[in-house]
């Protein structure tokens, strides 16, 4: 007697408007390039799509987002269930007298150069964080000063069991590297103040921001941005540096020799090579300092084998 056919998920999800794939190669979507597949990619139509999708989803299926994958680590053997990445639909620009409205897939890059073009000063600093909206809401992303949470008016978000909610800074609780969002909780558009200002002053302060970044970090590199959060009062490049872990290496993945809280494919590494050198590092610079660093690059899925001690 032929074995039972067990269907794949993809089978058993609500039909959309957008696109859903079996087996989709993710990892090629992340600044790293390393990852297994998703065991579905759903790519929504709009808002709307992916709050009837959710809505209609059984609740026992695990949903994870993705956006540009600047600041992730998708693990070799995959991510379980549902990966929702944000693209067409979610990325527009309106621009407002006193700020903009951006959907979650908008690169913030793309945001500060919108506000500059129409001479709105005080989102620069976003063209200094490497990512989209949605995933600069999620974390409170910030750079040089300033953070999501010093020009955020409002979020809309897309609950895990459908609902679309506007949320202010007051209610996502803002702290460092952190936003507090319901529980499997979707970003899908910002509002970002602003004030007019100069276009050359903003333009400048656009040039000092890009010059820094290339100087001090491997921003031509296949990396993940900075990959552990600062503890209090501490630097972690300082920690990580003290503990001499800089140019470390496992497999083809390397702690950058020009920014050490940057982590490096060199070509060919493999997510438990990147996600295990991370490991090694907070090892070393706890035996060096007794601090704990803690990630802030997200690590998504299944490990390969052999990777142990992996903090959550």
């Amino acid at each position: 007697m032929p074995a039972a056919r067990h269907p794949h998920l993809i089978e058993r999800l609500p039909q959309v408007r957008g696109r859903l794939a079996a087996e989709a190669p993710i990892g090629p979507f992340t600044w790293f390039r390393v990852g297994g597949p998703a065991e579905v990619l759903f790519r929504p139509a709009d808002e709307v799509d992916l709050a009837s999708f959710l809505a209609a989803l059984d609740p026992a299926v695990p949903v994870t987002v993705i956006g540009a994958g600047s600041n992730l680590i998708v693990r070799d053997r995959g991510v379980p269930g549902v990966v929702v990445r944000l693209a067409r639909g979610f990325g527009a620009i309106a621009v407002e007298p006193d700020g903009v409205i951006a959907g979650a897939a908008a690169l913030d890059v793309t945001v500060a150069e919108t506000a500059a073009e129409a001479g709105l000063d005080g989102l620069a600093f976003l063209s200094g964080i490497p990512g989209s909206v949605g995933g600069a809401v999620a974390m409170n992303a910030g750079a040089y000063g300033n953070e999501v949470k010093d020009v955020l008016d409002w979020a809309e978000i897309v609950t895990r069991d459908g609902q679309r909610v506007r949320l202010d800074a007051v209610a996502l609780a803002f702290a460092y590297r952190s936003a507090r969002l319901p529980p499997g909780a979707i970003v899908t558009r910002a509002r970002l103040r602003a004030r007019p200002g100069d276009r050359a002053t903003i333009a400048a302060e656009m040039a000092r921001i890009r010059s820094a970044r290339e100087a001090t970090q491997p921003t031509r590199a296949r990396t993940g941005g900075s990959t552990f959060k600062n503890p209090e009062d501490a630097k972690a490049w300082e920690l990580i540096d003290a503990a001499g872990c800089r140019g470390l290496a496992r497999g083809r993945a390397q702690v950058s020799e020009k920014h050490c809280n940057f982590l490096l494919n060199l070509g060919g590494a493999t997510a438990a090579d990147i996600e295990g050198l991370g490991e090694e590092v907070r090892r070393r610079v706890h035996a060096a300092t007794g601090v704990t660093l803690e990630w802030e690059i997200r690590r998504i899925g299944i490990p390969a084998g052999g990777l142990t001690g992996v903090a959550p």
